[in-house]
């Protein structure tokens, strides 16, 4: 079964195509966008990748955030010019998150612009880094700091790449999945993964069609990630980043209970929806949360304090200027464990997830 949900931003709209097989429309879409060309840039094996139906240069990547830097957008541009791209030809993307960020941001650079489309072999990809045309890399002093709004001409989630996930990665994708209970896309806990990933998908292709560059109702898409770049950062990467956002999730909880926006009762849903899906829900054991608050500091939505997105009364909203010593009473106040037991000891759920 196949479905299709469209972002809908005018001249800039494009369509999401979810379900087994999908991959293989690749040629149609390059065929519609008048290219004669096209870079592949994949982080899987060449035969993952389908057809273009015109002339290619397969071009590989690694996933990972290690390459997500811009020395890794200026060797992919380099590598366009080398093959003759021009802006009416097109690039793709194959791979994870990371790979559909480098890949996206490059496109946007390159001559000002080329078309992109994706196809995400990742859960985390497919649910979230995929769709909504942001793409960024990382600075040695942050995560996401450099980068551009670009949207995909096209995004195919084919299901059949999720088969191959190791146990963890499914989890990392889980992550997204879960803090979507506190946006807007209700209790998936219920459904089996492909419906919850077009949940997903829809719950973000409406938000954005409603706010492509974050002046407002975007920013709740961001929910448990400040918390979660900066343990990301923190750790050196050692956290996943669905990982690290299940975590953010259940401090959003915390937080907001503390600034009395939610009751205890809805505090405890944010750690029984995160342990429902596997993942953790402590800090790790050797992070300070002084640094965190550093590096939290640094988040874009921080103007001129501490920002969250914070659930309560009318829901998630962007809350501004949130008292560090407030935020700082909450970190010391979480459990913390060791790494391995982190990222060891989660399991899956009732979710329907295929791991392997």
């Amino acid at each position: 079964m196949r479905e299709q949900i469209t972002v809908n931003i005018g001249e800039r709209s494009y369509d999401v195509l979810i379900g087994p097989g999908v991959r293989s429309s690749l040629a149609e879409v390059i065929q519609g966008l008048g290219a004669r060309r096209v870079a592949v840039v994949s982080a899987r094996p060449a035969e993952w990748v389908p057809d273009t139906g015109v002339e290619t240069l397969l071009l590989p990547a690694r996933d990972g955030e290690p390459d997500k830097n811009l020395a890794t957008v200026e060797a992919l541009c380099a590598e366009f010019v080398r093959f003759g791209l021009t802006r009416n030809d097109a690039v793709v993307s194959c791979g994870g998150g990371t790979t559909t960020d480098v890949v996206g941001l490059a496109a946007a650079l390159y001559h000002r612009g080329v078309p992109v489309v994706h196809l995400p072999t990742t859960l985390l990809a497919q649910v979230d880094a995929s769709v909504g045309g942001k793409t960024a890399v990382n600075l040695p002093s942050g995560k996401n700091l450099v980068g551009a709004y670009w949207q995909p001409a096209a995004v195919l989630c084919d299901t059949d790449y999720l088969s191959t996930l190791p146990r963890r990665e499914m989890l990392n994708g889980l992550g997204e999945i879960a803090r979507c209970h506190f946006i807007g896309a209700g209790d998936l806990r219920g459904l089996g993964l492909a419906e919850q990933t077009a949940a997903s998908v829809a719950l973000k292709a409406g938000i954005v069609s409603a706010d492509e560059r974050d002046s407002g109702l975007r920013h709740i898409l961001n929910y448990g990630h400040t918390l979660g770049h900066a343990l990301e950062v923190a750790g050196d990467f050692a956290l996943r980043h669905g990982e690290a956002v299940a975590i953010g999730t259940v401090f959003a909880g915390l937080l907001a209970g503390a600034l009395e926006r939610i009751g205890p009762e809805r505090v405890t849903e944010h750690r029984e929806v995160v342990e429902f899906y596997g993942l953790p829900t402590a800090l790790p054991e050797r992070v300070e949360a002084a640094e965190l608050i550093r590096l939290m500091r640094r988040d874009k939505k921080a103007l001129t304090g501490l920002a969250f997105v914070l659930d309560g009364p009318e829901g998630a909203e962007l809350v501004q200027d949130v008292p560090e010593q407030v935020v700082s009473d909450v970190l010391e106040r979480m459990p913390r464990q060791p790494l391995d037991r982190l990222i060891g000891s989660a399991g899956l759920h009732g979710t329907g997830a295929p791991v392997t």
